[in-house]
């Protein structure tokens, strides 16, 4: 770390290449054996319970609001208060945390505020209210519309809005939970019949999630300009697809059965605050694409340079105790639509967004192999299979895989930021 960048007392908050240094301090739920659920803020190798930092008196230069937002079992109150309240409280945690400060590094009870984060379990961050999945990866949709319209890969409709589909809440699951192998109807040709049983073609997608803060009234659209104040943080989702029942059932209302039985999501909410020295501004539209209408332009719009690793393991792999081994490395800077132009279109026939709502980005995908974010496009629909390191092939996912999803950002001259792990195993089907 440069030594121009502030630094914490917190141990491991300084290490290289750790995600969690004091310029990040993401926020999120964890549980504790005779704590149950609390608001937690992530340094280093440590986790900051929230409540009892309030009750040993520490956040008395913060609103009373703030403090009793904060002092409950998700993120959901505060998250409701909006962007002041949020950067209150960002500058608060930054003050006590600093290297230079000693109200908490000194407290009589500063172990039992600031606990290890192997001991906790990491939840959600709040309730999920409505999910929608966008699919604003120009590379993703032009590689799966290649497979299935290799003369239209993109719909006319494709560059003039952000597509997306309304998603299952319920079956959103905190990282490490494991997920069973779904079953529906599939077909050997096109035409049928169907048949029911587990799915063949298992897959997963890197996505990168936007929770939404404060929402708008109904009738109510959100421009462009303003839409990242409604954004409380970004968190990484592993949307789970069953391709084969995904083919059968998608037309013509869209993905339904193949995408609800489980999506998983990091447990860490980084602010935007902390992406901002990787904001990069929106790229101009290629010749020939069309401009967006002016309900998705706005001054300062941008994409974020986030680097998203997928690794998978094998059972066989962990039993030999066998690093997890790199599927694709992308970044989300290669997005077409950004996330202030999906909260504009979401909310520009008046629907509204509320506390707690969480937009995805769909799968993000680059231009080059390793950059593609689902096995669907990695393997090429199965045709080019990969081969992990223990020699076993991946068309799709085997029982038994664990599939992990990193993310960070880096530039020279700032703290590099992560997003820890959205991480689960595939159980067997329950037939």
């Amino acid at each position: 770390m440069s030594p121009s960048i502030r630094s914490s007392w917190v141990e491991g908050s300084s290490s290289p290449g750790g995600d969690f240094p004091l310029q990040n301090l993401p926020l999120g739920v964890v549980a504790a054996e005779g704590r149950g659920r609390r608001v937690g803020v992530r340094i280093g190798d440590f986790v900051v319970d929230v409540r009892t930092l309030a009750e040993c008196g520490l956040l008395e230069r913060l609103e009373r609001r703030i403090i009793d937002s904060l002092a409950g079992e998700s993120l959901a109150p505060f998250m409701a208060l909006g962007k002041s309240a949020w950067r209150a409280a960002r500058a608060e945690f930054t003050r006590l945390l600093s290297a230079d400060c000693g109200e908490l590094r000194d407290h009589p009870k500063r172990g039992d505020i600031v606990l290890p984060e192997w001991g906790l379990s990491v939840q959600l961050p709040c309730e999920i209210g409505d999910y929608t999945d966008f699919y604003a990866s120009l590379h993703h949709a032009t590689n799966v519309g290649s497979m299935f319209r290799p003369n239209q890969p993109l719909l006319p409709n494709w560059k003039h809005l952000p597509i997306g589909y309304h998603g299952r809440s319920s079956s959103i699951v905190p990282s490490g939970t494991a997920v069973v192998r779904p079953c529906g109807q599939t077909v050997a040709s096109d035409d049928g019949p169907p048949s029911f049983g587990p799915t063949k073609l298992l897959d997963y997608e890197v996505e990168v999630g936007a929770l939404i803060g404060r929402g708008n009234a109904l009738g109510s659209p959100i421009a462009v300009a303003s839409a990242l104040d409604h954004v409380f943080g970004l968190v990484l989702l592993n949307d789970w697809s069953a391709r084969d029942v995904q083919k059968w059932e998608y037309q013509p209302l869209g993905p339904f059965l193949a995408k609800n039985f489980a999506s998983t999501l990091s447990g860490w909410v980084v602010s935007l605050d902390a992406l901002e020295p990787f904001r990069i501004p929106l790229p101009a539209r290629a010749d020939g694409d069309p401009q967006p209408l002016p309900y998705l332009r706005g001054e300062g719009d941008v994409l974020f340079d986030i680097q998203l690793e997928l690794l998978v393991a094998s059972a066989a792999m962990r039993e030999r105790k066998m690093p997890a081994c790199r599927v694709s490395l992308g970044n989300y800077r290669d997005m077409y639509w950004s996330v202030a132009q999906m909260v504009a279109h979401h909310t520009s026939g008046g629907c509204n967004l509320r506390t707690g709502d969480l937009l995805a980005s769909g799968t993000v995908s680059g231009s080059d192999p390793l950059s593609r974010g689902c096995l669907l496009e990695r393997t090429w629909r199965g045709t080019q299979p990969i081969t992990l390191s223990d020699g076993s092939e991946r068309k799709f996912l085997q029982d038994g895989d664990e599939v992990i999803l990193r993310a960070w950002c880096e530039r020279p001259g700032a703290a590099r930021i992560g997003f820890g792990e959205c991480r689960g195993i595939v159980l067997p089907a329950r037939t």
